[in-house]
């Protein structure tokens, strides 16, 4: 008898599992099928509907269940995509009271030489310039984007050029040089570590009488790529930038996006003076 118990407990280990993933599966489709339902497709409950079913259904393998949970996540994008266009219409309504044009399509748009990313799953968007970020996710309220670009047209775009900006360049490219025990072929420099020195050769007195996170004094990676540009439309073009392979571009790390239009542009790796 001791050996029956044994077997039925070890039978009940070996399904409990698979009971309680099938018991998940089947509450999360019965949400996707009252979504899917539904008249008009609502994108942000089958959204949050979509995450449960595709967590639930990865502890079970089923061919049926894995054709049901790609259909339902297309729908889901659909819909998404369908209220991301809506909002890209009010938005690009609003800025045309300002005349302003809005270009791209969701869920990258652009005004000038900004780009607005869309997120529609977390309502949630982001400013950027070129690559880099100009402000955290924010909400997708009009009035809290039209604020956040304003912003950043007063601080990016109508940036002033410094003309102390290729000197300052040249020392921190010189000091990175300096610190190597052998020059690098063509006094090529990588172009994150001199924007990394730039920062800390800016810092001032205060800093070095007591460093600290209050003491130091950021140079933002977006305001660096932006005084490139203007160095490369103002200056004199004393340095020369190298691009980038396809794997020093994968990482922000070894290279920097300098930006031409809202859109377009090159990765660039290094750096070197004449």
């Amino acid at each position: 008898m001791n050996e029956t118990v044994a077997q039925l407990h070890a039978a009940q280990t070996e399904l409990e599992p698979q009971f309680k993933a099938l018991r998940g599966v089947i509450s999360a489709l019965n949400t996707a099928i009252r979504l899917a339902e539904a008249g008009i497709p609502d994108a942000l409950p089958m959204q949050k509907a979509l995450v449960r079913l595709e967590t639930a259904a990865a502890a079970i393998t089923n061919d049926t269940l894995a054709t049901a949970v790609a259909a339902f996540a297309a729908d889901t994008q659909q819909a998404l995509d369908d209220l991301a266009f809506d909002f890209a219409k009010d938005l690009r309504d609003e800025f045309a009271r300002r005349d302003e044009t809005v270009e791209g399509r969701p869920p990258t748009l652009s005004v000038g030489m900004l780009t607005f990313k869309i997120e529609m799953a977390s309502r949630k968007g982001q400013w950027l310039y070129g690559k880099e970020p100009l402000t955290k996710p924010i909400p997708l309220s009009l009035t809290g984007i039209l604020k956040a670009y304003d912003q950043q047209v007063k601080r990016i775009v109508d940036r002033q050029w410094d003309k102390n900006f290729e000197p300052d360049l040249y020392q921190a490219w010189q000091d990175c040089l300096d610190k190597r025990k052998q020059r690098p072929s063509g006094g090529r420099v990588n172009i994150v570590e001199v924007h990394s020195q730039l920062t800390l050769n800016r810092q001032g007195a205060r800093f070095w009488n007591q460093p600290s996170r209050s003491t130091f004094k950021d140079y933002e990676r977006n305001l660096f790529v932006r005084d490139l540009t203007l160095a490369q439309d103002h200056g004199s073009l004393t340095f020369r930038l190298g691009v980038a392979s396809k794997n020093q571009a994968d990482q922000p790390s070894r290279s920097i996006w300098i930006p031409e239009t809202a859109l377009g542009g090159q990765y660039y790796s290094d750096i070197t003076f004449d």
